[in-house]
């Protein structure tokens, strides 16, 4: 059974307030059996030196992707992790971490594209939690395992592909790149944590759009209000609620956190994120890229 959603005021302004919960909700409900918690972090040792209690931790790498092939798990994996952590079809699921909820946006993320229907992220992440001297434990919870049933993969809805972006940039149709200025203009190839992931060609996907991930959030990490959000997103991108959109950043995780403000904080219901985004299109053969 669903839990009952956070009546936070300040989420009411967005299309769908039920995808948030404050740090005051998550406090109140995390004794709640239907609800389960996630850490999802880019510092994947940071959960071991202190966590939401009763969080359980998904390795964005080495949980959720297949280990030979690139890309995701399949039915039966995916089943047998979300079972592996107490999850159930009926579970609430609540999303949390570092670096402004981008993993956890993430894994959000990949649990909807095997249909997970409840999944929350707390506003605000692990920052805020910590902010506000709540309490992280040491102690790593051992749930029962669940009963989920393999449910195939829809990569159709909400995910895009390489031929997708390029069919994209032809026609034309809007392309949200969230990386940063330099990133976007390709004087910077990579990140500087991830030089193992950088791309033999700098630039972007041409057509696209330079609406840097962090435009969508407070300082605290917390989102921006809907009038802030349409300042952005829409007087300033130019973009509409209708319209067919593909996020994409350097390895997919920013663009999640944007796929996240597009789909259920301003309701646009045709977005789709590009994972591959630019260390697969910054490699490709013969793709063309804009300075």
């Amino acid at each position: 059974m669903a839990a009952p959603t956070d009546p936070n005021p300040a989420f009411a302004q967005y299309s769908h307030p039920d995808r948030l919960v404050s740090t005051d909700w998550l406090a109140e409900h995390l004794d709640d059996p239907d609800v389960v918690v996630v850490e999802s972090d880019e510092d994947v040792l940071l959960y071991d030196t202190g966590h939401i209690p009763g969080a359980v931790k998904i390795d964005w790498h080495n949980d959720l992707n297949d280990d030979l092939v690139r890309d995701y798990l399949d039915a039966a994996e995916f089943a047998a992790l979300a079972a592996s952590r107490g999850i159930s079809p009926g579970s609430t699921v609540v999303f949390y971490g570092d670096n402004n909820n981008w993993w956890a946006a993430y894994a959000l993320w990949v649990f909807s594209l095997f249909g997970h229907e409840d999944l929350r992220l707390l506003d605000g992440g692990r920052a805020k939690w910590v902010a506000e001297s709540r309490d992280l434990t040491i102690d790593k919870p051992e749930p029962d395992p669940a009963e989920y049933p393999a449910h195939e993969r829809d990569d159709s809805k909400i995910r895009a592909f390489l031929a997708d972006t390029v069919e994209h940039s032809r026609r034309r149709l809007p392309l949200i790149d969230v990386r940063s200025p330099e990133e976007f203009n390709g004087t910077r190839m990579h990140m500087p944590d991830y030089p193992n992931e950088g791309a033999l060609r700098g630039g972007h996907v041409p057509g696209a759009a330079n609406v840097p991930w962090k435009q969508a959030a407070n300082d605290d990490g917390t989102f921006r209000s809907v009038d802030d959000l349409r300042a952005v997103y829409e007087a300033g991108a130019g973009l509409s609620s209708d319209d067919d959109v593909i996020t994409y950043c350097r390895i997919g995780e920013r663009s999640s956190h944007t796929w996240f403000v597009l789909t259920y904080l301003l309701g646009y219901e045709n977005v789709r994120n590009y994972d591959g985004s630019w260390t697969e299109y910054g490699n490709a053969v013969r793709v063309p890229i804009e300075k």
